[in-house]
């Protein structure tokens, strides 16, 4: 658990606590089992999801072979010194819509890891924003390697940011 205090120039305070489930678990309940069947899991909240997911404040929310979607409400804890939303925070949910996308296609005993992202800022991200979901979707799984694309939307649709990442496909690694 961590706890985190920012004081600001003008004197107020503001504090989150972050709690995580053991990120092995998850690896070991993959043991076995399909990216897709993992996948599910996850969303489910039959298995924990990654800490990363918790720290940044985003969910699984849809899980189908070959498309994903996380959905996030941004806060001001994610902002910049320029008072929007960090792009580090859309480059983590881009890279996790595209990799868990690519997931979904692999069968048992098979991981992947991203091998690149290439991300296009297109808007501004605020708590004005609203609630925003990160589609991913696979453009194309081969033996050794698999192209995967990110979308970050708005609620009325709007494109926010977009991805493509390339994964590499481990044959006989831990799911």
């Amino acid at each position: 658990m961590t706890a985190t205090t920012a004081r600001t120039a003008t004197g107020s305070t503001r504090e989150r606590t972050h709690t995580w489930d053991d990120p092995m678990s998850t690896v070991r309940a993959a043991a076995g089992r399909s990216g897709l069947e993992i996948m599910r899991d996850v969303r489910d909240g039959v298995v924990p999801g990654a800490p990363i997911a918790s720290l940044v404040g985003f969910e699984l929310a849809v899980v189908e072979e070959g498309n994903v979607e996380f959905r996030l409400v941004p806060a001001e804890y994610m902002y910049n010194p320029i008072g929007s939303v960090h792009g580090g925070v859309y480059a983590t949910l881009l890279d996790s819509a595209a990799g868990c996308a690519v997931h979904t296609t692999l069968p048992a005993g098979v991981g992947y890891t991203s091998q690149d992202l290439n991300v296009k800022f297109l808007r501004r991200l605020t708590v004005e924003t609203g609630p925003v979901r990160c589609v991913g979707r696979v453009k194309h799984r081969g033996r050794t390697t698999a192209l995967a694309e990110a979308e970050l939307l708005d609620d009325h649709g709007r494109l926010l940011a977009h991805a493509t990442s390339s994964c590499l496909i481990l044959s006989g690694a831990a799911g």
